[in-house]
């Protein structure tokens, strides 16, 4: 019997990973088995001599790593094995880079120059929903008509988790301007397109959003719309946002992956104490 093939149809089913993710995943644990042989039997050393002796960086080694733990917690449960290969894997320690984002400055800027794009109205529209509301660019590109709540959205993540994700007045105004311009185009889509999905690519909004930054004096490299969805979790926490209530809002399943933007900490501090301590603000007299 193939097990990986159901151990795909298994998270396609019960998980609603996307055809991407299972691509990978069968990539990764048909190397593994070209490498090693029958993966029913594999040896906990082997499974680890594999990992290290790949040449790969540690993030790629991390995520094949994850990929077989993922495997072989499946067979485990579905009782196919007895022991788990994988449960005392020693991987590289994998430097975590802090998260890129703009200023609230910067985003001001770069929302105002949206104004002189030739699609200006659906372009301030992309991103005031992106800063607002902390969108993965997919969502946003893919994002249906029946997601508007009117106050906020309604956004199918990853594995097919659902999640509410309130939105500002400004956004609201935006997103409105929008569906008043788009008028009754037959298209389920927010942001309709002629491409071969239906709806805007990210390709497209890519190309577009390096142009907004140009016109607004930022070094296009520095944007995208990660880095977008980046200053929203970096913004709101620095405002005093919870890291749970951002974790949800993000659409993130585990709270690590949140943490990260815990950078944004010690500035934030600062201020509060230079702002609340009762003799921060007291000037230095001659003695």
């Amino acid at each position: 019997m193939n097990y990986i093939g159901v151990f795909l149809e298994a998270l396609s089913a019960e998980k609603g990973r996307s055809q991407k993710t299972l691509a990978a995943y069968e990539s990764d644990l048909n190397a593994v088995q070209n490498s090693i042989g029958d993966l029913l039997n594999a040896s906990p050393e082997q499974i680890q001599n594999y990992l290290s002796n790949l040449k790969e960086k540690p993030a790629s080694i991390s995520r094949k790593a994850s990929c077989l733990r993922s495997f072989y917690k499946f067979l485990m449960l579905e009782k196919i094995i007895k022991t788990n290969p994988t449960a005392n894997l020693e991987l590289p320690k994998r430097m975590r880079t802090l998260p890129k984002y703009l200023s609230p400055h910067e985003i001001e800027l770069l929302i105002s120059s949206s104004g002189d794009i030739k699609t200006s109205v659906r372009l301030r529209c992309m991103l005031e929903l992106l800063y607002a509301s902390g969108l993965r660019v997919s969502e946003l590109c893919e994002l249906p008509m029946s997601a508007n709540l009117g106050d906020k959205l309604l956004i199918h993540g990853k594995g097919a988790k659902e999640r509410l994700v309130p939105m500002h007045e400004g956004a609201q105004h935006a997103l409105h301007k929008w569906l008043e311009a788009r008028g009754d185009i037959d298209s389920k889509y927010v942001f309709p397109s002629n491409s071969n999905t239906g709806h805007i690519t990210r390709d497209g909004f890519f190309k577009i959003l390096k142009k907004c930054a140009v016109l607004a004096g930022i070094e296009p490299e520095r944007v995208s719309p990660h880095v977008l969805r980046h200053s929203f979790a970096s913004h709101l926490l620095a405002n005093g946002a919870n890291l749970r209530i951002i974790q949800t809002m993000l659409g993130h399943e585990d709270i690590s992956t949140t943490q990260i933007y815990t950078h944004v900490l010690p500035e934030k501090l600062r201020d509060t104490v230079e702002s609340a301590h009762p003799l921060a603000n007291n000037k230095i007299k001659d003695i």
